[in-house]
């Protein structure tokens, strides 16, 4: 086996292969080879580290350097500096991982230390394309204990003892989905993962598939184990061509490796796993609908029950569990239920995964033990809104969840809080507003991605969602009628009441959470005819400061549709019926004498 001295870890998740990791890592193994430190030296092409804010992020070990925004200009001078002569590049490192003239370890870091890494355990660490690393970091010692040591039922009760509940967004206890489907008799089962991660600003899923792979393999197979399955399949979307690669290569890895396919082990267990390729509707984010797509059919819900336990894939016992769910299956068995329960709230057991965006200061992906508060996720691990702006709201659950307002910032994160106070765990979106954010407006922005995304098989989500769609537009254009308010709370009630799916009957939650917190901004719009955060431009409009304007003409000459007149060293004016609003005036003005009315 080698033996290197030193190991230089390269995001190559997504968002750090946007912004060139590849080109980084290329070069580092250019010049590696260049310097004749091939045999010393090992570049290690990694998964999602977390802090997306930062990337590409490179991180040299054993000395644990958290260099940020590595560009490939830069990476002679880490390989020269740092690998040769053990001089750490001070410039490139990221500022929170210094304290004096010492390197401090990633848990000592802000973003992370509030952090505890159950189902990101191994992303950021491993080369998710080598089976032998996973292996390395205990991988496929839990299925072999299950194989060896535990029956199908012992399986089930360390599941349901641990407290897991779906991380997909419903938020239903695992072990007991497991149950239902150990206890359908047929002579065929399925398991199935949802890895089809379809809301805004949501990256959670597609990381661990990208960073670790083997894990959802393994956990699968422990799945099909304890419910009597031969068969899984991953229902992955195509937008995700990253980690489609990696779950092939980890597929292939697992079968010559023998722990997936016939006779796992030596023990007589056969259980082999498909990929399944969705082409991006977010209704197949919805189990029934995900099912069909398998199946070759249209992606539309079914009608439950009976549930997917009972009668799933071409209607046979089927479970269904998203990424992450099976991403902490493993740690269950090898540690036992009464660790992960011992993790998080009396109702919400474990950790949950964040995709952390909007307006914050540190984007990235978090892992937090259930019962951290808003405001520790907000200001301790996100560092707070950018440029010193007022924390607003945080949307969680996606297009299905709801903005929680800075009155709610210390409300502990679990399933049942969030539900109290009008929002939703949701598969594990976060995305943060400050005070420039119109909150009618975020409304409008969900519904209209929920209403395009209708797959319009029943009227209530079909038709429903469309005309709340354009109430919301009618509002933000300086249209709204009284009685609007109203009607979108009947609205929003029927939809609930009456849509097919989950999806549907979630709809209208971005609705009814920001009339819940945020009703003087739609009162504003209807009535004043204001947005009170500036953003909804047919409210807008754009004055200049007598006071503050220098005559110098900037606005005038900057402006595109010629409507800002005036002479030198006087004050300028704005024709506001010929403005299109588009805030160049402000933007170039430099007296800060243009502002929005």
């Amino acid at each position: 086996m080698d033996i290197f001295r030193s190991h230089v870890l390269i995001c190559a998740g997504t968002g750090c292969t946007s912004s060139g990791s590849n080109i980084v890592a290329n070069e580092f193994n250019r010049l590696i080879k260049e310097e004749g430190l091939e045999r010393e030296v090992k570049v290690v092409r990694t998964g999602c580290f977390g802090l997306c804010e930062m990337g590409p992020v490179v991180i040299v070990y054993p000395e644990g350097a958290f260099y940020k925004k590595v560009e490939e200009k830069d990476v002679e001078e880490i390989v020269k500096e740092h690998l040769i002569k053990g001089r750490i590049v001070k410039r490139l490192l990221y500022e929170e991982s210094v304290e004096k003239d010492s390197i401090k370890s990633l848990n000592q870091v802000d973003f992370y230390k509030k952090q505890l890494r159950v189902a990101l355990r191994n992303c950021g660490v491993i080369d998710p394309e080598n089976i032998d690393e996973y292996i390395a970091m205990d991988g496929y010692k839990a299925i072999t204990k299950v194989l060896t040591e535990m029956t199908p039922e012992q399986v089930i009760e360390e599941i349901k003892k641990s407290g897991l509940r779906g991380r997909g967004g419903a938020g239903f206890p695992t072990g007991m989905k497991w149950q239902f489907a150990y206890n359908s008799k047929d002579d065929k089962k399925y398991v199935c993962c949802n890895a089809d991660e379809g809301d805004p600003g949501a990256f959670m899923d597609r990381s661990v598939l990208e960073g670790d792979p083997h894990a959802v393999l393994e956990a699968m197979s422990i799945a099909g184990y304890a419910i009597g399955s031969d068969q899984g399949y991953i229902y992955v979307r195509a937008e995700y061509p990253i980690a489609v690669k990696r779950l092939q290569i980890a597929i292939d890895q697992a079968r010559e490796y023998g722990v997936l396919g016939n006779n796992i082990l030596g023990t007589g267990f056969n259980f082999d796993i498909d990929l399944k390729i969705g082409a991006g509707a977010f209704v197949c984010g919805e189990e029934t609908a995900l099912l069909n797509s398998i199946e070759g059919k249209r992606g539309e819900p079914r009608p439950r029950p009976p549930f997917p336990a009972v009668k799933g894939l071409w209607q046979k016992p089927t479970i269904l569990n998203n990424v992450e769910t099976y991403a902490n299956i493993c740690q269950i068995i090898l540690k036992g239920g009464d660790w992960f329960a011992g993790i998080g709230t009396e109702r919400s057991k474990g950790t949950k995964v964040f995709a952390l965006g909007g307006k914050i200061n540190n984007t990235g992906l978090v892992e937090i033990p259930m019962g951290t508060t808003v405001r520790e996720v907000i200001y301790e691990i996100g560092g707070g809104c950018p440029n010193g702006k007022e924390f607003k709201a945080v949307q969680t659950g996606g297009p299905s969840g709801g903005c929680i307002p800075a009155e709610c910032i210390d409300t502990p994160i679990e399933y049942d809080t969030l539900v109290q106070i009008g929002s939703m765990m949701g598969s594990g979106g976060m995305i943060v507003m400050d005070e420039d954010n119109c909150m009618v407006d975020i409304a409008r922005f969900f519904l209209d991605f929920t209403c395009d995304e209708s797959c319009g098989k029943c009227t209530p989500c079909r038709i429903g969602t469309k005309r709340m769609l354009e109430i919301l537009t009618r509002i933000t254009q300086g249209k709204g009628e009284e009685g609007d308010i109203e009607m979108l709370e009947q609205l929003a009630t029927n939809i609930k009441d009456s849509a097919l799916c989950a999806l549907g009957q979630t709809a209208p939650n971005p609705i009814l959470s920001t009339l819940r917190y945020f009703r003087h901004e739609y009162e504003a719009h209807i009535k004043d005819k204001k947005c009170p955060a500036g953003v909804c431009t047919a409210l807008l409009q754009y004055v200049i400061d007598e006071d503050k304007c220098k005559g110098c003409g900037i606005c005038a000459k900057n402006c595109p549709a010629n409507c800002i007149s005036g002479k030198p060293k006087t004050p300028y004016t704005i024709d506001a019926e010929q403005c299109i609003k588009c805030g160049t005036c402000q933007e170039k003005c430099p007296f800060d004498a243009i502002y929005k009315k």
